[in-house]
């Protein structure tokens, strides 16, 4: 049976996104958060349901040489008949709110997983360049030790030896500055993919998953990005939270029912009486506001405004995607070209 070290074994782009997928602090803490956002649905929809109370109540005292002992206890339940509508319309913005962290937590995702290929791509670019450097020191250690040999002998000089020290020590220099990159590269992936970078096999450019133009990918951008969809949502949310505001003044109509039973028993010496008794009660109960010093009129107005904001922002995430979206395809245009340049400038410098 043939052992293989795990260092042998080379990561994939894709294994690596999967880790980042899985172990990405950030991103568990997005989940985290997507899931605190879906118990407010359920806490709004508590306003329909009843509540249901115990209590229990005991006393003792002696006065005179009479002695008074006194116990209760029950269960009480109570239910909203209307609210003004404020339940209904919490349900809904709740909702709303579960969708936009879902695509809030859509984005992040994105942006994890881009953050993880730009590293793995940098680990792979800043090991390779660091080798390079290191050829090129020992390339111009040659040099110099060439140099000198012909010093020695007498058909150079001592400027031609300077020079040659001159260009290992830079060459050393810029090779120590490639090590830290690379170090700082492979942080990089350790926090993002939440493992040290070992052996990384080079990516396939995704090519035919991309737009075939700008203005399609401004298109898709703008129909598909999880950051817009998050501010509509958030719109959604904050339309019914106006509605939310508006119940607020209007009448509120609830019934209550309670069964308790409740024993005494007074009396001194010989003389003791018990006086024990089951109880039931039915009843509603409700509630008009009439003045509210102006809590009210000023919820709502504040409702408003967060609505009018909320709006605002669907216009801000639109600009912005359209932005990153224009500046993505410039670079990936210009990245393309530089890889065509440098091809030539690859075969002309090993000519």
């Amino acid at each position: 049976m043939a052992l293989v070290s795990g260092a042998a074994v080379a990561e994939t782009l894709q294994g690596a996104l999967a880790k980042a997928y899985n172990n990405n602090s950030s991103l568990n803490s997005a989940r985290a958060g997507v899931r605190v956002t879906d118990e407010g649905v359920a806490i709004a929809k508590s306003g329909y349901r009843p509540t249901v109370s115990g209590n229990a109540s005991g006393s003792y005292v002696s006065q005179a040489g009479t002695a008074l002992t006194a116990g209760s206890f029950g269960i009480t339940i109570s239910q909203t008949l209307f609210d003004g509508f404020r339940t209904k319309n919490g349900i809904k913005s709740a909702e709303s709110q579960v969708f936009a962290a879902r695509e809030g937590l859509r984005n992040t995702e994105q942006n994890i997983l881009f953050d993880a290929v730009a590293a793995y791509m940098d680990v792979i670019r800043d090991r390779q360049i660091a080798g390079l450097r290191k050829k090129n020191v020992a390339f111009l250690q040659e040099q110099l030790r060439s140099a000198q040999a012909r010093f020695d002998v007498g058909e150079g000089t001592r400027t031609d030896v300077a020079q040659a020290d001159a260009g290992r020590a830079a060459a050393i220099a810029q090779s120590s500055a490639a090590e830290a990159s690379a170090k700082s590269s492979a942080a990089v992936y350790r926090q993002i993919v939440g493992e040290d970078p070992k052996n990384l096999k080079p990516g396939a450019p995704a090519s035919k998953l991309l737009p075939k133009s700008l203005n399609d990918a401004l298109a898709l951008g703008g129909e598909q990005h999880p950051a817009i969809k998050a501010s509509e949502h958030a719109v959604d949310a904050n339309v019914f939270g106006v509605k939310v505001a508006e119940g607020a003044p209007l009448p509120t109509l609830g019934v209550e029912a309670g069964v308790g039973r409740s024993t005494q028993q007074f009396g001194g010496g010989d003389s003791v009486r018990d006086n024990t008794g089951n109880q039931a009660s039915v009843g509603f109960q409700l509630n008009v506001p009439i003045y509210q010093g102006g809590k009210a009129s000023a919820t709502v107005r504040q409702s408003k405004e967060k609505l009018g904001q909320a709006r605002i922002d669907v216009d801000v995430a639109r600009d912005s995607v359209r932005a990153a979206v224009t500046s993505a395809w410039t670079q990936m245009e210009a990245a393309r070209a530089a890889v065509s340049a440098n091809k030539q400038l690859v075969s002309a410098a090993q000519l």
